[in-house]
């Protein structure tokens, strides 16, 4: 059996509170949001009342019923922690790379075209 953190419950109940307006401010009624996302009334529910158990796909449903599955997008779109994480494993050089054989058309310019055309890359 799992158990979900105080937390986990709040974001499943807002979540559930927030496809709950979304239907009524589309004035569908349970049976007809049921009917059009393919599910069952008391799924439809469950979802409407934060059930844990209702898989990912069944809100998928009703979210593209109420044309809001793009919303699914924007989950971990921004992760500051994970974008923290890779910052932290980046390497780091410890010398500069080596120099081209081919002057850069910097130097040429330094060295005043006093030397014969370079050829760049």
């Amino acid at each position: 059996m799992t158990h979900y953190t105080q937390k986990q419950k709040n974001i499943l109940s807002t979540l559930a509170k927030n496809i709950r307006l979304a239907r009524l401010r589309r004035k569908l009624s349970v049976r007809s949001m049921a009917e059009r996302a393919g599910i069952a009334i008391s799924t439809l529910g469950n979802i409407e009342n934060g059930a844990p158990s209702v898989s990912l796909g069944h809100y998928l449903q009703v979210l593209s019923v109420l044309r809001l599955d793009e919303d699914l997008l924007c989950i971990a779109e921004k992760d500051p922690l994970g974008r923290q994480i890779q910052d932290v494993r980046l390497t780091v050089r410890k010398r500069a790379p080596k120099k081209k054989d081919l002057p850069s058309v910097i130097e040429h310019i330094i060295d005043k075209g006093n030397t014969e055309e370079p050829e760049f890359e």
